[in-house]
């Protein structure tokens, strides 16, 4: 009977847990697919968070090397042949404009004005001479009969030749005389001489020591920052902008200048425009031909479009943003534009005020319903 009662009970514990365990399956099968059909929904009907399109100006930087080049700088050479005599100023030395730098000597140079000016002389004299006979035919002729007219032309045309002799005369001796300013070498502005390849006693000139200049003459007072910006941006570019930069030789230093001219052309190898800005160097912390990194500013256009960055898809097909339209996507086509911070321009069918996934991808796909 114990017997019995015992078995009874083991089959009612094992009929409790079947059927608990069959309650507890239950369960969780409702819950797998309550959490299924939920996910089916929202891929079905993603939720989304969504931004606006704005039409305004988005100011943008690029960053581009740049170098610092002089204003002003000129290679002085000795135009005629002849030997430095005296030298005046060293590397290093500031130069005034018009302040001799060296002088140079040439002796056949004297020789030759010698000469010019003696062939003056010598055509003066002929000159004087038919000059002369011309104004005593004059006075002789007055007496009809006594001077025939053809001897009296040819007179007038010996003494205007002669003239002209003595013209052609004075020009060569200017122009020897004009070598003698080549002589002395003086500076064109106001600047300093970074090179000197001469000492007193060399043989200069174009047959002289090489091509080599005699001093190098830089105008370092004001600098020009030069850089090449690429096509994509050029458009942008405006002769108010102010760009900033640094040098690498001057860390924690920050240095402004503003556009002062741009080339107006591209250059055919690089793509690029030159652009140039004056530096003043006032304290002469800057040298030539120094490096610098340079931000130059690119405002963009008031009429554009801008969207936040992350709304743009750049797939392997297209670029596009995912515009909201009555809860539903709508892939729109896009070009991209300047992008400073979080916005970014697009030029596309947009307008002020749509509205545009913000964190968008190609998952989403054109015409799907969307939970705004």
């Amino acid at each position: 009977m114990k017997t019995k009662s015992i078995a009874l009970l083991a089959g009612m514990a094992i009929t409790c847990t079947l059927m608990l365990g069959a309650c507890h399956s239950d369960k969780k099968e409702k819950e797998e697919a309550k959490q299924a059909q939920a996910q089916e929904a929202a891929l079905d009907d993603p939720a989304v968070k969504t931004g606006t399109a704005e039409k305004g100006s988005l100011s943008s930087n690029i960053a581009v090397p740049g170098e610092l080049v002089p204003y002003q700088e000129v290679d002085l050479f000795a135009k005629i042949n002849s030997y430095v005599k005296k030298l005046n100023v060293d590397i290093g030395s500031q130069v005034h404009t018009g302040q001799l730098l060296a002088t140079l000597d040439a002796p056949e140079i004297n020789s030759q004005l010698a000469g010019a000016q003696s062939r003056i002389k010598q055509q003066e004299a002929v000159y004087f001479a038919s000059k002369a006979t011309y104004d005593r035919l004059v006075s002789t002729s007055k007496t009809p009969g006594t001077i025939s007219q053809n001897d009296l032309e040819q007179a007038e045309a010996k003494k205007n030749a002669d003239y002209a002799n003595v013209e052609a005369a004075k020009s060569a001796y200017k122009e020897v005389a004009s070598n003698l300013d080549y002589l002395q070498i003086k500076a064109p502005f106001d600047g300093i001489v970074t090179a000197r390849n001469v000492n007193a006693g060399a043989y200069v000139g174009p047959g002289g020591k090489g091509s080599d200049p005699l001093f190098v003459v830089q105008d370092q007072g004001r600098l020009r920052l030069v850089v090449s910006v690429p096509e994509a941006y050029v458009g942008g570019l405006s002769q108010k902008n102010e760009v900033k930069f640094t040098v690498r030789e001057l860390p924690g230093e920050h240095f402004t200048a503003k556009i002062a001219r741009l080339a107006g052309a591209l250059d055919e190898k690089l793509r690029s425009e030159r652009v140039e800005m004056d530096v003043y160097n006032k304290g002469k912390k800057l040298l030539p031909h120094m490096y610098a990194d340079v931000e130059v500013p690119l405002p963009s256009n008031d009429s554009t479009m801008n969207v936040p960055s992350t709304a743009v898809v750049s797939s392997t097909e297209k670029v596009f943003v995912v515009k909201v339209v009555d809860h539903h996507a709508k892939w729109v086509d896009v070009k991209k534009g300047f992008q400073a911070k979080d916005r970014i321009e697009v030029y596309g069918d947009l307008k002020a005020g749509d509205k545009v996934i913000i964190n968008a991808t190609d998952e989403i796909r054109d015409g799907q319903k969307v939970n705004d």
